[in-house]
């Protein structure tokens, strides 16, 4: 007897009643989870055509293994870039370069990060600023305080069309444009004072600053006119326009109530981004 096919016993099944072979999941399919971050800048001084411009947040990764290889790379670490290449490895959005970002957002998301893969309890070694006692104490990096870019008429700052800020000093009068500082700015800046360490020369992380936020004076924007004018500037003026930047100057703190358990001192103190931030088992 000749066996049958059962197909020519039931007649051919269709596609859609053929058995689908199921697909067994993978226990590595595990997608990094993501957070968004506020922007100290909520993206209000950003230029057209930025990733982030008029955006008040951020997306990024939580760290990941691949995050600690970077912060131990001894490359990088000599060239001073561990940080930024951190940075740029958990934000999520690609187009957004590390060094375009505003500090205070750089920081921001520095936080966030840090929090994300180590927990947000950060414990440091602090110093008595009466006394000099040195002792540990413990930051809650969720309890941060967002300070946004803002004019100040007791101070006379007015903000332009091109999101910089104009203020007229004290004593010479001039008007002085300043801006916030970038990553840009900061890596050239910490490049500059490393150059400057081993020529030997003397440090002007000061001056040098204020020849990176100074945008122009008087109008003309000449770097060697906004040299000279930070070179001779009176300092009245200097102060003056110290403390302008940090009312325009988007930035995020953490602070904490500090108590001495030497002398009894107390006050509110902020978060140090020590060595032990992002490496906290060295």
């Amino acid at each position: 007897m000749s066996n049958r096919n059962n197909g020519d016993r039931i007649g051919p099944q269709s596609e859609s009643s053929a058995p689908v072979a199921a697909t067994a999941a993978s226990p590595l399919d595990f997608v990094t989870p993501t957070e968004m971050v506020d922007l100290p800048s909520r993206g209000k001084l950003y230029t057209e055509g930025h990733p982030l411009k008029d955006k008040e947040e951020i997306e990024i990764r939580f760290m990941t293994a691949k995050e600690e290889d970077i912060l131990t790379s001894r490359t990088l670490l000599k060239k001073g870039i561990a940080i930024d290449r951190f940075l740029q490895s958990v934000i999520v959005n690609k187009k957004i370069k590390v060094n375009s970002l505003l500090i205070g957002d750089k920081n921001a998301i520095l936080i966030a990060a840090r929090a994300s893969g180590y927990g947000s309890d950060y414990e440091t070694q602090v110093t008595c600023p009466n006394c000099a006692t040195k002792q540990l104490m413990t930051f809650d990096l969720n309890n941060k305080t967002i300070k946004e870019s803002a004019e100040d008429p007791d101070l006379g700052i007015r903000k332009t069309a091109n999101n910089t800020f104009i203020v007229t000093a004290p004593y010479s009068k001039f008007d002085v444009e300043i801006a916030p500082l970038t990553g840009e700015h900061e890596l050239f800046l910490s490049r500059m004072a490393e150059s400057r360490k081993k020529g030997m020369q003397q440090e002007s992380l000061m001056t040098d600053q204020y020849k990176m936020m100074i945008k122009s004076v008087q109008g003309n924007a000449a770097k060697d006119v906004i040299a000279y004018y930070v070179d001779n500037m009176p300092l009245r003026d200097s102060r003056f326009i110290k403390n302008a930047y940090k009312k325009v100057n988007p930035d995020i703190s953490v602070n904490e109530n500090f108590e001495c358990s030497s002398c009894g001192h107390e006050q509110e103190m902020e978060v140090p981004f020590g060595a032990d931030f992002l490496w906290p088992d060295r």
